[in-house]
């Protein structure tokens, strides 16, 4: 009798990831903010297909950007952020702005490239923590 099942029973990958227990509102609007910063993201690339960079460059500095902080409670957050996540978070925030310069640019530059690139540094950092965290 063959165990077409077995693949179950075997272990699944360890998550090694550093499990981060935050109260449970601060838990719940930490994951409302990174849910909104993915719909930033899948906006801006909409607005970037479309050749429409200051639309992305403005979705990009008020949705993840520095000036996105203050919007998503940051401040109350961070206390509860282990050091490592924090500097994750505020390296993807400054690489949001940084993005944001350089799609404006990128109409009168004419090529898209540079902006690609400084949004793939944003996405490389949600790749980073996501990697390293989960939270409870």
């Amino acid at each position: 009798m063959h165990d077409h099942h077995q693949h179950e029973t075997q272990h699944p990958m360890e998550d090694t990831r550093t499990l981060v227990d935050l109260p449970e509102d601060l838990r719940s609007h930490m994951l409302a903010n990174m849910r909104d910063h993915l719909l930033a993201l899948q906006q801006i690339q909409d607005a970037l297909a479309r050749d429409e960079f200051e639309q992305a460059a403005q979705i990009a500095e008020q949705r993840l950007g520095m000036t996105s902080l203050e919007r998503h409670g940051a401040h109350e957050m961070a206390p509860f952020m282990p050091e490592q996540m924090r500097m994750t978070g505020t390296a993807m925030h400054r690489a949001a702005s940084q993005f944001a310069l350089t799609a404006g640019d990128a109409s009168a530059v004419g090529d898209v490239r540079p902006a690609l690139a400084d949004l793939a540094r944003v996405t490389a950092q949600c790749v980073a923590c996501h990697e390293a965290f989960r939270v409870q």
